[in-house]
């Protein structure tokens, strides 16, 4: 039993510093899956070691992505080690051999927590998802379903489900990438935008994105200067300012 402290900073260095140096690097595994399995920010680092592990020495790992899809949860998109999650996860999406079902999963969860997600994290998460129905076109019926939206009353994923193949996320439309192309910032709507039109087959490069912070977010709009000056505008009705705002009638600026 470590300290939480000095497990994340022998995690931190596992990979580089410790693992190529090994006469057995596979002595790991133990010490790794079960870091892994206590979940939180531990379970992150841990991935960076096990990826060495199961890429280079042939770690069989049965319950590696359901362990990965439960590590999804609204806290990776604030944690320091978002870049670090997101770029191994990325890695461990890559094959065409993965099930469509878990694809599905994945695209599903990550779009479920992106409602309450930062605007930073947005523009990292919604290119990785654009990539991931690129790889995996079966994943496409999400997006546009042949036999029409009608099919749907009610979304059918399982957020709770913890077995990915259980989630009925195959079931399900992306609703909350729809609702993101209302966002208040520009770029995400923006980016939102792209699963309206047909994706090209180029994969989106996400690893500028990835140290994206709020920061670097708020001083490019800070910095950008305004090209078109509007002369008229429509006078301000309502708490919203549109013109059939249904709370204009319950609310008053006055």
């Amino acid at each position: 039993q470590l300290p939480t402290g000095l497990y994340k900073k022998v995690l931190v260095i596992l990979h580089d510093t410790v693992l190529p140096y090994m006469n057995e690097p596979t002595l790991m595994m133990d010490f790794l899956t079960v870091a892994y399995g206590i979940g939180g920010a531990i379970s992150l680092l841990a991935l960076n070691g096990l990826f060495i592990l199961i890429h280079q020495h042939n770690l069989e790992y049965p319950d590696f992505y359901k362990k990965l899809y439960n590590l999804l949860d609204p806290s990776i998109y604030h944690v320091k080690y978002r870049a670090r999650f997101f770029h191994l996860t990325d890695l461990f999406l890559s094959s065409s051999h993965l099930p469509a079902y878990l694809v599905a999963a994945f695209i599903k969860r990550l779009s479920r927590l992106a409602l309450t997600a930062p605007p930073e994290a947005l523009l990292v998460v919604i290119p990785f998802i654009c990539n991931l129905f690129r790889r995996h076109p079966a994943c496409k019926v999400l997006v546009h379903r042949p036999s029409g939206p009608g099919d749907i009353s009610e979304d059918p994923y399982i957020m709770e489900e913890e077995e990915p193949s259980e989630s009925r996320a195959l079931e399900s439309s992306l609703w909350e990438i729809q609702s993101l192309q209302n966002h208040y910032h520009p770029d995400v709507a923006k980016a939102a935008a792209v699963l309206n039109q047909s994706l090209s087959e180029m994969e989106d490069d996400i690893s500028g994105l990835l140290e994206l912070s709020g920061y670097e977010l708020f001083d490019k709009e800070v910095k950008k200067k305004a090209t078109d000056v509007p002369l008229e505008f429509e006078q301000i009705r309502g708490l919203f300012g549109k013109k059939n705002d249904i709370f204009a009638e319950h609310f008053s600026l006055d």
